[in-house]
């Protein structure tokens, strides 16, 4: 991630100066240097700032990862932006950059937690306003983080620590967000002012899928619907004219197929010449040969090789597309939204496969040489399970007795020690290593991680302080664990603006000042002899 210069201190302090010689003695208890310092706490002032400024970042990992595949990109989804915020703290914590670290915006999260009709599935039924919503929570709490650790350099340099070059370099906690527009809300109007929304919030990149939007579902879901290809350009044209219009020329537009698991669609496009795209998509429905006499009041028929065929239609009137016929759509909708405005990619598929996964980029990439795929490590494959099959098939075709392995049994604890489970797990940790070489994954995201980690944690804590540990279970598996390891909201007042509230109070009021800080505030006892204040840490 791109280092903030901080000059932008010193013509601050040069301006504000000017204007205190310019009101003259109604501005005599304005400081200067408080007024800049506070200036330089919050690098960007909108979101349209924050998108046009992380769309660039993005775009430079993309030229990036053509030039290497090492290069790929990760995110994690995050549904609030307190765990956004804490997520960004701990990776610049622990590898001491945000560089090509992003976050994720899960439509599916969005639903399940954030509206106001309660938990719902992910079927596009939450209010679109909460997409921007939570975009815009999201940077308010990154921007925080910000300020927070700006404000904590500044007090150290007011106390003769030599930080300045740190100041000078400092690297933001703001990075790029890949927000989930779902199937666009609506039509492509309603896809336009929604994604004019999110942008302004300060997303700018737009995963956009191929489903019907009133009928959408889970890509991990039966009964998707797609719908025809111009219909998704259509909205594809809608996302980008939304980023031109706001002059965010540098938008990233992520095209999602559901193809490679739907088999169903609304809508039988018109073809005007044989062989075009609308020819293409009706080459996948599934029809039966007729004759003239055997149809039927009403009926749909089509003209396929001479022969007069119809449809087949389901009662609830949508058409079915022909078994088998799933890859070649996936390959046809990834040429086509890269034909036609898209930047990345997205495949859902059934199983976390690299081979699998490759087949079909490769097949992309023979027509659109540098296609990149932004992919979902989803929490909804059983990778432990999928990937021991894996292994067990790698295994038996070398020649190894598999006879102490139940095929049908593989998740089983009892094979957590073994040569197989050893195989399967290297093989999950190089999962992302090895298909962003072979696969052309330039993005891997975990769209759920978060859902999964609160239920877990609130799952083991209940356990204990509801049983027998008691308090204990809290200061032993949180406290004492967030003190050991350094993480920042150990001292959860501060995480929450109250050192740089006194700092500021301090600016506006002087000595009248009313602070939280003293020595009655109980988070003096976080304090050790040797602390790490660096990133916001104690040691």
């Amino acid at each position: 991630m791109k280092t903030l210069p901080q000059n932008n201190y010193r013509s601050a302090l040069e301006t504000v100066r000017n204007l205190k010689q310019k009101y003259g003695k109604t501005w005599n208890s304005i400081s200067p240097e408080s007024a800049a310092r506070m200036i330089t706490q919050n690098r960007f002032r909108t979101g349209l700032d924050i998108a046009k400024y992380t769309a660039a970042i993005m775009r430079a990992d993309m030229a990036a990862y053509d030039a290497d595949s090492s290069n790929y990109t990760q995110s994690l989804g995050c549904w609030h932006g307190f765990v956004a915020q804490q997520n960004m703290i701990a990776v610049k914590k622990h590898h001491k950059t945000t560089s090509k670290s992003y976050l994720y915006l899960s439509g599916w999260m969005v639903a399940a937690l954030r509206s106001e009709f309660g938990p719902l599935p992910d079927q596009s039924m939450h209010e679109k306003t909460s997409v921007p919503a939570l975009i815009k929570e999201i940077y308010d709490f990154l921007r925080q983080a910000d300020a927070i650790e700006l404000n904590d350099l500044f007090r150290r340099l007011e106390f003769g620590e030599d930080v300045q070059s740190q100041i000078d370099n400092f690297e933001t906690h703001i990075v790029p967000i890949i927000a989930d527009i779902d199937a666009g809300f609506g039509n492509e109007e309603a896809t336009y002012l929604l994604t004019k929304k999110m942008i302004e919030a300060g997303a700018c990149a737009i995963q956009i899928e191929n489903q019907v939007s009133d009928a959408k579902q889970c890509g991990h879901q039966d009964g998707k619907v797609t719908v025809p290809h111009e219909d998704f350009i259509a909205k594809i044209n809608a996302i980008r004219y939304a980023f031109l219009e706001l002059e965010v020329d540098d938008g990233i537009i992520v095209a999602r197929t559901d193809s490679e698991g739907a088999g169903l669609t609304q809508k039988l496009p018109v073809s005007k010449v044989a062989g075009d795209l609308a020819s293409q998509y009706l080459s996948f429905v599934e029809a039966e040969e007729i004759e003239i006499y055997e149809a039927m009041e009403d009926d749909v028929l089509l003209k396929r090789d001479g022969k007069l065929v119809r449809p087949v239609r389901l009662a609830n009137g949508l058409y079915k597309f022909k078994d088998g016929s799933n890859i070649d759509r996936v390959v046809l909708d990834c040429i086509t939204s890269l034909q036609n405005g898209a930047d990345l990619l997205w495949i859902e598929t059934p199983t976390p496969n690299v081979k699998q996964i490759a087949h079909m980029v490769n097949r992309v990439k023979e027509v659109v040489p540098n296609a990149k795929l932004v992919y979902n490590n989803s929490p909804s494959f059983n990778w432990t399970l999928n990937f021991r099959n894996q292994a067990y098939e790698e295994m038996l075709a070398e020649g190894e007795n598999m006879t102490a392995y139940d095929r049908n049994n593989l998740m089983s604890e009892e094979y957590d020690n073994t040569e197989l489970c050893f195989l399967a797990d290297e093989k999950i940790k190089t999962f992302q290593i090895d298909s962003a070489k072979e696969a052309g994954i330039f993005h891997h995201l975990i769209t759920l991680p978060t859902y999964h980690t609160t239920a877990l944690h609130m799952n083991d804590l209940s356990k204990g302080y509801f049983g027998e540990e008691g308090m204990l279970a809290y200061v032993k598996d949180v406290q004492r664990q967030e003190i050991r390891k350094g993480v920042a909201c150990v001292k959860h007042q501060r995480m929450a603006g109250s050192n740089l509230g006194d700092d500021h109070k301090t600016f506006f009021a002087g000595e009248k000042a009313l602070k939280a800080e003293g020595v009655n505030n109980t988070s003096n006892q976080f304090e050790v002899k040797k602390a790490n204040v660096e990133h916001g840490c104690v040691a």
